[in-house]
């Protein structure tokens, strides 16, 4: 995680115990959603740095630096003893074990303070000035106050039951999305999973499938489709779809999911960039890799390891793409592009680009009354730009932060 891969939480298989697994995982997420923070605290109390070559130091200190600074409820002694013994146990940090006790005896005294850092600190300086000037200063804020709560449970139902919406415990948010605030149990435990009555999907997520707007039977192509929560839904609405991406493992999964769900459609492995049908599709839908900076609830960590490069990176990964999904699509057909990022480069400006590139493309603006609940997710323009600080249906828990453009080729 320290070297930007994403973190998943600790199951059974890591830890058998459940409250030993519990206190990890919370441990880890504080660390990852604190990471700005605890970057202030370790510049404050490390004088020449971060020591090179210290195997697990840096990880321990930052688990036990959110420990003793922002979960206090879990005691000081521990924090302190625990990673002293953990540096000690590890042959390439052990001779800083009493670096680690000096620094953490420091925080200790010093907690109250850093305990009530500004949050401004949680977004890093590569993507704040380009949100604050996209977004605003009150969405800003909230954008803090997602990364510190995290991300409820979205799910897409399969068909709106409100005795399942019941036992879930969940509330509805828009369309067929229900959101589970609080759950004591994994997802494959929850009422309803293993008969394939709905699928994990986050709300912003769902948005751009419901956006194609073609007759049902309309051969549909799902690029980039793995791990197939658009698929499922255009199956749903009664579209023959064809689920592509270019990974084979993510393609079986998609296809586990598949089958969970009792829907079918042609899978294809192939690279999206280069897949030419025999016949064009009246629909593609398009989730275009990207920088993911509009997951960072889920994947807090995402932030901290994205550079402009990498943006760049995928800019023109995304425009390949673009050229060949237009490539894929019949006349009168519609063509929906998403990426789950906050960076107008990847969204608005990408736009910009097919427009001019790809002739006879022209874009079809989303209605506000197509998203209601969300309304003020449309744009101007017709574009669908969602941000983690709104509250989808009005209720509390945000979103990730999505972009959708839906176009017509004449």
């Amino acid at each position: 995680m320290l070297a930007g891969e994403n973190f998943s939480a600790l199951t059974a298989a890591d830890l058998a115990d459940g409250r030993d697994r519990a206190l990890a995982n919370r441990l880890i997420t504080t660390a990852l959603r604190r990471q700005g923070q605890l970057n202030f605290i370790i510049h404050a109390l490390l004088d020449k740095g971060m020591p090179g070559k210290s195997g697990t130091f840096e990880a321990v200190l930052r688990l036990s630096l959110a420990q003793l600074v922002f979960l206090p409820d879990l005691g000081a002694h521990s924090a302190l003893f625990l990673a002293v013994e953990a540096v000690k146990r590890d042959p390439k940090a052990r001779h800083l074990a009493g670096l680690t006790n000096a620094v953490l005896r420091s925080a200790q005294a010093n907690s109250a303070k850093f305990s009530m850092l500004s949050d401004d600190l949680l977004i890093p300086e590569t993507f704040g000035d380009t949100w604050l000037e996209a977004y605003g200063e009150e969405a800003i804020a909230g954008f803090s106050g997602a990364l510190l709560a995290g991300a409820p449970l979205d799910l897409t139902l399969k068909d709106t039951d409100s005795d399942l919406i019941d036992s879930l415990g969940a509330e509805p948010v828009i369309a067929d999305t229900v959101r589970i605030e609080q759950r004591d149990r994994p997802v494959e435990a929850l009422p309803g999973y293993s008969e394939g009555r709905w699928w994990v999907q986050d709300t912003a997520s769902a948005i751009p499938a419901r956006l194609l707007g073609l007759a049902a039977g309309s051969r549909v192509l799902d690029l980039c489709a793995a791990p197939g929560g658009k698929t499922a839904q255009l199956i749903k609405a009664g579209y023959q779809v064809t689920a592509l991406d270019s990974d084979a493992r993510r393609m079986e999964r998609l296809k586990e999911n598949l089958t969970r769900l009792d829907y079918s459609a042609e899978l294809v492995t192939a690279d999206a960039g280069t897949y030419a049908p025999t016949s064009p599709y009246k629909g593609v839908l398009l989730d275009a890799p990207c920088s993911a900076t509009g997951t960072f609830r889920r994947h807090p960590e995402v932030v901290w390891h994205r550079s402009v490069a990498d943006v760049a990176g995928r800019v023109r990964l995304q425009r390949a793409l673009l050229s060949n999904a237009f490539r894929c699509l019949d006349a009168g057909g519609v063509l929906i592009y998403c990426v789950c990022s906050l960076e107008p480069a990847e969204g608005e400006s990408q736009v910009e680009w097919a427009l001019q590139n790809l002739p006879g493309l022209e874009l079809w603006p989303v209605e506000k009354t197509e998203l209601a609940g969300l309304e003020s997710a449309v744009t101007d323009k017709g574009l669908v730009r969602t941000h983690p600080g709104m509250a989808p249906g009005g209720r509390d828990g945000g979103m990730d932060g999505f972009f959708v453009a839906r176009f017509r080729r004449r």
